[in-house]
C-alpha cells in the first residue's frame, strides 16, 4: 500500500518488516495518513519484528505494539492534557508495557513527557523530549532484557529515511597531516554532506542528514565531543602548567559541543514535521548573462583638422 511503501526503502532493511495490521481500516485513506505520520516510530519497530497498529487513546492517537508473550506496548504522547503539537511529533513520549489478562503487569518503559507538576522530579529521559531515537533505544534495551525482541537490531533509530549510501566516511588520510593539507578530507566529507542537504527534495530527507550530525551516540557532534575530551587528556600528559591549561580549554570545548547536541536534540524531528517542500527550479552553475541593453547613440564624429 502507498503509505507503507513511501516510508520504507528495501535497501535499508536489515530484516523483513513485521506485517501490517489485519483490520479493514488499513485500506482507508484516513488510517493510511495516521500510519504515515507515525512511520518514524513504527518502521524501526517493525524492522525488529514487532507488529504495530495505530489506535485512539484517551485524547490522542497512540501506537500499539504487540509482543511475543501476548503483552503489548502503548506508545503515546501526553494524554492529559492532550498535546497541541503536530500529530506524531509531541513534546514527549510515554511507553508502557501492559497485559490484557494480568493487571499487575504494568511498567513504564520510557517517559520523556514534560511533568505537569514543577516540583515533581523529572525522569532522566525527559531531556530528550519528542526525539524518537532514545525512545526506540529504551524499547530495544528493555525488550532485549525480557527476551521479547524478535529481530535484535544492530543500530537504533528510524533508518527508513536515511540515504542508502554512507555520507560521512572520509577517504583514507595519513595519520599526520602533511604540508599539502591532506587532513582536509574530513572537511571535504562534511562539505559533501552539506551539498546533499542542499539538494534534499523533502524535509524527511533533510532530517536524515541532521541525524548523521545529531545522533546522540555515533553522530558527528557526539564524536567531536569525544575527540576534544581525548585531546584534553593527551595535553595533561605533559604534566606542565601549559598542558593543564590547554586540557581545561579542550574540556570546555567538549562540554560546549555536547551542550549544543542537547539544545538541538529535537531538530531532526522538527525538520521531519515541516510541510512538504515547494517545487522550485534547480539552480545551475552556468553563468547568468545580463539582458542586452539597447545600443546607445554615439556622438557625431568631429572633423579632423589638418595643419
Amino acid at each position: 500500500m502507498g503509505a507503507d511503501d513511501e516510508n520504507i526503502r528495501a535497501s535499508d532493511r536489515t530484516a523483513p518488516l513485521a506485517t501490517l495490521p489485519g483490520h479493514r481500516n488499513v485500506a482507508t485513506p484516513w488510517w493510511q495518513e495516521l500510519w504515515r505520520r507515525h512511520a518514524h516510530i513504527t518502521t524501526p519497530l517493525r524492522q525488529r519484528g514487532l507488529e504495530c497498529d495505530i489506535e485512539f487513546g484517551l485524547s490522542a492517537y497512540i501506537v500499539r505494539v504487540s509482543l511475543p508473550d501476548e503483552s503489548y506496548l502503548i506508545i503515546s504522547p501526553p494524554q492529559e492534557p492532550s498535546s497541541d503539537r503536530p500529530l506524531g511529533y509531541p513534546e514527549g513520549w510515554i511507553a508502557t508495557r501492559e497485559h490484557p489478562d494480568d493487571q499487575a503487569l504494568f511498567e513504564v518503559v520510557y517517559d520523556s513527557a514534560p511533568s505537569a507538576d514543577p516540583d515533581a522530579p523529572q525522569r532522566p529521559e525527559a531531556r530528550h523530549g519528542g526525539s524518537v531515537e532514545p525512545l526506540v533505544e529504551a524499547i530495544d534495551y528493555r525488550l532485549t532484557q525480557l527476551g521479547l525482541l524478535p529481530n535484535p537490531a544492530t543500530s537504533t533509530g528510524d533508518q527508513s529515511a536515511l540515504p542508502a549510501r554512507p555520507i560521512l566516511h572520509a577517504p583514507e588520510a595519513p595519520d599526520v597531516p602533511d604540508s599539502a593539507g591532506r587532513a582536509s578530507v574530513y572537511g571535504d566529507a562534511l562539505r559533501a554532506l552539506t551539498d546533499r542537504l542542499n539538494e534534499a527534495e523533502s524535509h524527511a530527507e533533510a532530517a536524515a542528514f541532521l541525524h548523521r550530525i545529531l545522533e546522540p551516540c555515533d553522530g558527528l557532534l557526539a564524536q567531536l565531543g569525544e575527540f576534544f575530551e581525548a585531546a584534553g587528556e593527551k595535553a595533561k600528559e605533559a604534566e606542565e602548567d601549559d598542558g593543564f591549561d590547554l586540557s581545561y580549554d579542550l574540556a570546555d570545548a567538549a562540554a560546549e559541543i555536547r551542550n549544543l547536541g542537547e539544545v538541538l536534540h529535537v531538530a531532526e524531528d522538527r525538520m521531519r514535521a515541516l510541510p512538504p517542500l515547494l517545487s522550485a527550479p534547480r539552480l545551475t552553475s552556468a553563468p547568468v548573462r545580463p539582458p542586452s541593453l539597447p545600443p546607445r547613440a554615439l556622438p557625431a564624429a568631429q572633423p579632423r583638422h589638418t595643419r
